[in-house]
């Protein structure tokens, strides 16, 4: 089954336009509560970055495995450099996702102590423009990233900036995969089996090839349609726990291709937005109710996390 799904224009927030700017707002909130997912147009992350980060990427992933080995940091659990292939699961199942992926995380500019424990992000010497262009692209993601929160907070009933104490030099990655060809029947494996992201919201530009598909309401799986321009933007389990589950964290999933499309690899870059890790997701007082009484525990962003790396396989 095919779906688009609901689409919003991020110019309508930031125009200024109250009327508008309300719109936005309704539209995004009931698309997250309702979907989960929904595309972005107008969210200001150019074209030719866009065209820039594929083609280094897919230079980046060409090279010889040795090299890309060397890139390798274990005791990081994959959240700087490069991961190789088949070393992440689904926290339900054990079979190896058929991907290899590289992480580029936060640059702290301001001597922010609360970023200390920030790992350095890995050196990429060839194609010699890999860093510069992860960066741009990680701070212009970044910044659509947070307006589309303001725009949550307002949702939610919260002040506008709230998310900003959390967000500014947050834990946020910018993760380049690369989807190999197929080159025998995959054993009980997919491209990336259905989960849910960790994160506060996932902003991903489009993919290479098609394959992403969601869950719905309905317990029907639906493939993800979009234009091109758009990004697909997605409630993380973060969000979906610090709004008590108002907003939905939706499964989803990466297909194989059909069998006569096996000899393309396919390539995808989403931003994993991240809170810093001190951030509490305790249940919002505001999202617990009668109909809708406490479902979580209190957690941070950090130790939840560490846990989420545990069962995936990337953390020990």
């Amino acid at each position: 089954m095919t779906s688009s799904i609901p689409q919003v224009d991020l110019r309508d927030f930031v125009s200024g336009d109250a009327e508008k700017r309300q719109a936005f707002v309704k539209k995004l909130g009931d698309a997250f509560e309702d979907v989960g997912f929904v595309a972005v147009t107008g969210h200001g992350i150019e074209d030719n970055l866009i065209a820039q980060l594929y083609n280094q990427i897919e230079t980046f992933f060409s090279m010889p495995v040795e090299k890309k080995r060397a890139l390798e940091v274990p005791d990081l659990a994959g959240q700087r450099g490069y991961t190789s292939f088949g070393k992440e699961h689904a926290k339900q199942s054990q079979a190896a996702d058929l991907k290899e992926f590289f992480q580029f995380g936060q640059t702290v500019e301001d001597n922010d102590p609360d970023c200390d424990f920030y790992p350095s992000n890995v050196t990429v010497e060839e194609p010699n423009e890999f860093n510069p262009t992860m960066l741009k692209a990680y701070r212009a993601f970044e910044k659509a990233g947070n307006a589309l929160l303001e725009a949550i907070a307002i949702h939610l009933g919260l002040e506008e900036n709230y998310f900003a104490q959390y967000t500014h030099n947050g834990n946020s990655i910018l993760r380049a995969i690369h989807y190999p060809p197929i080159t025998e029947e995959p054993e009980n494996a997919i491209r990336a089996e259905q989960h849910e992201d960790i994160n506060l919201i996932t902003l991903l530009v489009g993919a290479s090839a098609e394959g992403l598909e969601l869950l719905n309401k309905k317990e029907e799986w639906v493939a993800i349609t979009t234009q091109p321009g758009e990004i697909v933007v997605n409630v993380g389990d973060m969000l979906q726990r610090l709004t008590n589950n108002q907003l939905r964290s939706t499964t989803h999933r990466v297909v194989n291709p059909p069998r006569e499309k096996w000899g393309s690899p396919r390539y995808s870059i989403p931003f994993f937005l991240h809170p810093k890790a001190t951030m509490k997701l305790d249940c919002l007082d505001s999202c617990i109710t009668e109909q809708a009484p406490l479902a979580y525990e209190p957690i941070t962003a950090g130790d939840y996390l560490n846990e989420r790396l545990r069962e995936i396989g990337l953390k020990k």
